[in-house]
């Protein structure tokens, strides 16, 4: 029996206007009937807790992805910061490090922070992971980078928008997941942007020789000696079950991290970060507070096109 490793790797948070970006990564060992699983439609009842995040998810109602995270992440974190930091690429003290010290709490505090999935939603969970490793899955991990707001407004500023920060970070997430595995993988990534030829904006991989698979809209696929073969599919958050849940953790992550940035402010505000009114409200509000405290509006808000 041919064994090999996939991943499936996608973001959340790319067109927010508040709060990070964040790119999410799966392990998996697989068979050959394990790859039959992955390039087909699920069945059953995994079926409802393992499809496009869009469906299954969210602001506000984040719990699945938290029980997704904690079943393949780390069962026995004792809180959502300590999960968030056994899944962190970076970790907790590299993304503080640049924070300036009296901002550092929009962030970081973890005031009032606890899981909320119950236990029914995380033995469900857990279920669904015997099961995929019956059907030849076997979940090795799962990995997240955040790209905080002004970590986005930096890499603008040097001439990467957010699809290419986005890129750059899957491709980070790729090489740690390589490392893990210590042989070859085949990894499907979110395709955004509407690129299709990806090496031209290769960052971590740039120096790497490889191959062209092929390169469309919907579809492209490299193939690089040493690493494996990497393909970025359309839709693949509704096609592709790692993906489908690298998007579910990575939406629980960004929910965890603008829950931090509003309880600074208010907490019995709810906006999502994203473009819709309640966020903009958000942002008038927070305007007096900000002043005050001092906030940079780099860490607080996505530069936006036209913005000088």
């Amino acid at each position: 029996m041919t064994r090999g490793y996939r991943i499936g790797a996608d973001e959340n948070g790319l067109g927010a206007r508040l709060g990070p970006m964040i790119v999410t990564a799966v392990l998996a060992e697989v068979s050959d009937t394990g790859t039959r699983t992955l390039t087909h439609k699920l069945r059953g009842r995994i079926a409802e807790d393992l499809d496009d995040s869009k469906r299954l998810v969210a602001h506000g109602n984040v719990a699945l992805g938290e029980a997704w995270a904690r079943a393949v992440g780390g069962l026995d974190a004792e809180s959502p910061r300590d999960l968030l930091s056994r899944i962190s690429l970076e970790g907790e003290a590299a993304l503080r490090a640049p924070c300036p010290k009296h901002v550092e709490q929009q962030c970081w505090s973890v005031e009032g922070e606890r899981f909320v999935a119950d236990a029914d939603l995380l033995a469900r969970t857990r279920g669904h992971v015997a099961t995929l490793e019956k059907r030849g899955v076997r979940l090795l991990g799962v990995r997240t980078s955040v790209l905080c707001t002004q970590r986005l407004n930096d890499e603008r500023e040097r001439g990467h928008n957010r699809f290419v920060a986005d890129l750059h970070a899957m491709e980070r997430l790729i090489l740690a997941l390589r490392e893990q595995a210590g042989s070859d993988v085949s990894a499907v990534c979110g395709k955004v942007g509407g690129i299709a030829d990806y090496s031209r904006f290769f960052g971590p991989l740039s120096n790497r020789l490889h191959a062209v698979l092929e390169q469309k809209r919907e579809k492209s696929a490299y193939r690089f000696p040493g690493l494996g073969e990497v393909c970025f599919l359309r839709d693949a958050d509704a096609s592709d079950p790692l993906v489908m849940l690298a998007s579910l953790v990575g939406k629980w992550v960004r929910e965890l991290l603008m829950d931090r940035i509003v309880r600074f402010y208010d907490p019995e505000a709810a906006p999502s970060g994203y473009n819709d009114p309640v966020t903009a409200r958000f942002v008038d509000a927070t305007k007096l507070s900000r002043k005050r405290r001092k906030v940079p509006i780099g860490c607080f808000e996505r530069a936006r096109d036209g913005d000088g």
